[in-house]
């Protein structure tokens, strides 16, 4: 004996487009099923009849009844942008981007523009998911919380534009587009973290904002960026990074590898021991003319073969001053639908069942400004 029932969708046109139909219906009941298992009500615009959250929602409520799952802040927020991600039929991967990993997400200040998030909803200081890579799923690695207003900034602005925009506000003193070059550095250093590049690009670019928690770098060189950046938010840096140049396979690379280190480690005495002012001091060293040109010299020097080796020896022995987990590209990006430029699938099921409660470019060089 099942406890099992089947509900039939409202019939959908034929062709090409009744398989993008019956995919958004399908993830729209899904929506509209999870949201009455929490005891919320999506928008009333939702819920009219045949519209399929409106489905789900009422199959759910005939199936839990009162027996409602908890909700706490982050339950709201992953069924609001799953509701998002249905209207705009952008894909969402479910599996990892649960409530409990937007939580870890949450953050006190924006990575952007470093103020402090908690303004009302639509207040430019009010937090807001976004994805990394706008051609991307919401999926794990792509997610990241900021402030309303640098969202807002960087909507419909590609890497080359945010880059461009850096270099202008740069040798301008300006802002531009009514951010600062910081900013627009930031802004690309994110979107570069999501972002599949050619090595000679990615090692050029700045690591100009550390990266959020659970975002998951994709090009070799912002890896290894960030792993020799975070050893000196902790103690015992000096000693990590001499065993990490104990890795490396030759003298002069060795020695391109300490001129590097030499140039980022004032900035580490400067800042002092506050946590927050390190972090900031060791961002706002990336865009020093020396650091750079010390680390491209180095970088570029090892090649990509030998710096993707270096990153993953150094994870495996521990080397890193923070917890890191390193993933083949195909794994790390698995559910990120980049083939489909982020966009939802279109395979789907026509009939649904009413389930059981669960046991719980390569880039070119931007022009000139």
């Amino acid at each position: 004996m099942t406890t099992q029932a089947t509900l039939e969708l409202i019939p959908a046109p034929n062709g090409p487009q009744r398989l993008q139909t019956e995919t958004a219906d399908a993830i729209g009941f899904e929506v509209g099923w999870d949201h009455a298992h929490h005891g919320l009500v999506p928008a009333p615009e939702l819920l009219l009849e045949g519209t399929p959250i409106g489905q789900g929602w009422r199959a759910a409520r005939a199936v839990f009844g009162r027996r409602t799952l908890a909700v706490q802040q982050a339950t709201r927020q992953w069924l609001a942008l799953r509701t998002q991600a249905w209207r705009e039929g952008i894909a969402f991967e479910c599996q990892q981007v649960t409530p409990h990993y937007l939580a870890q997400l949450r953050a006190s200040h924006c990575p952007v523009l470093r103020t402090p998030l908690g303004g009302a909803p639509g207040q430019p200081d009010a937090a807001v998911f976004e994805r990394l890579n706008p051609q991307a799923a919401w999926a794990a690695g792509n997610v990241v919380m900021m402030s309303r207003r640098a969202a807002a900034a960087r909507a419909g602005v590609d890497l080359l534009e945010t880059l461009r925009r850096a270099r202008c506000a740069e040798r301008s003193g300006e802002n531009v587009e009514g951010l600062d070059a910081g900013a627009w550095w930031r802004l690309a250093a994110l979107r570069a973290c999501a972002t599949p590049l050619p090595f000679q690009e990615a090692a050029r670019l700045p690591l100009a904002v550390l990266p959020p928690n659970r975002v998951r770098l994709l090009n070799p060189a912002q890896g290894l960026q960030a792993l020799v950046t975070l050893q000196f938010t902790a103690p015992g840096w000096s000693a990590r990074t001499r065993a990490l140049a104990a890795l490396l396979p030759e003298h002069t690379v060795r020695h391109d590898f300490n001129l590097f280190i030499g140039s980022l480690a004032p900035r580490v005495l400067e800042a002092g021991p506050d946590t927050a002012r390190l972090r900031r001091a060791l961002e706002d060293a990336w865009l020093h003319e020396r650091v750079q040109r010390r680390w491209q010299h180095f970088v570029l020097s090892l090649g990509e073969a030998a710096t993707a080796a270096l990153l993953e020896r150094a994870t495996a022995d521990g080397l890193a001053a923070v917890r890191t987990v390193s993933h083949p590209l195909e794994q790390a990006t698995d559910g990120w639908a980049l083939a489909e430029g982020g966009r939802a699938p279109r395979a789907s099921r026509a009939r649904l069942p009413l389930r059981r409660a669960p046991a719980l470019a390569a880039m070119a060089r931007p022009a000139a400004c």
